[in-house]
């Protein structure tokens, strides 16, 4: 079958598919390939760590407390350090509250302490 519209009178082959210039293939899309999900699995937050800014908090009412948070503090960040479990912040958090607590107890502690010593020393000396 001729093509009407081709002035060197060239065989017109109906096919399917679009012919491609010489030297070139035909497109194919790329094969898709799956991959199973495999994101970053974050290690869970430490129970240690709550623990520990939660009992800093307790602190700002009773002293004792906030020492248990500093010790959990620690305890919590040397296992998010090692990535054993996460919670990394909030354990820092809870051992800045505690010591701040911790120091704000001592203070009037060591006041009535010297105040204590200072009123026996005088009472003595009479």
């Amino acid at each position: 079958m001729t093509n009407p519209h081709d002035p060197y009178g060239q065989q017109y082959q109906p096919s399917g598919q679009f012919e491609q210039p010489y030297g070139l293939q035909p497109y194919q899309p790329p094969q898709q390939q799956y991959y199973g999900h495999q994101g970053y699995v974050r290690p869970p937050d430490q129970g240690m760590a709550v623990a520990s800014l939660v009992c800093s908090l307790i602190g700002l009412v009773m002293c004792f407390p906030a020492i248990l948070g500093i010790i959990f503090g620690h305890i919590a960040l040397s296992k998010a350090k090692r990535g054993e479990a996460g919670g990394q912040g909030m354990a820092q958090a809870g051992m800045v509250v505690g010591y701040v607590v911790t120091a704000l107890w001592l203070i009037p502690v060591i006041l009535w302490f010297v105040f204590v010593v200072l009123a026996v020393g005088a009472a003595g000396v009479s």
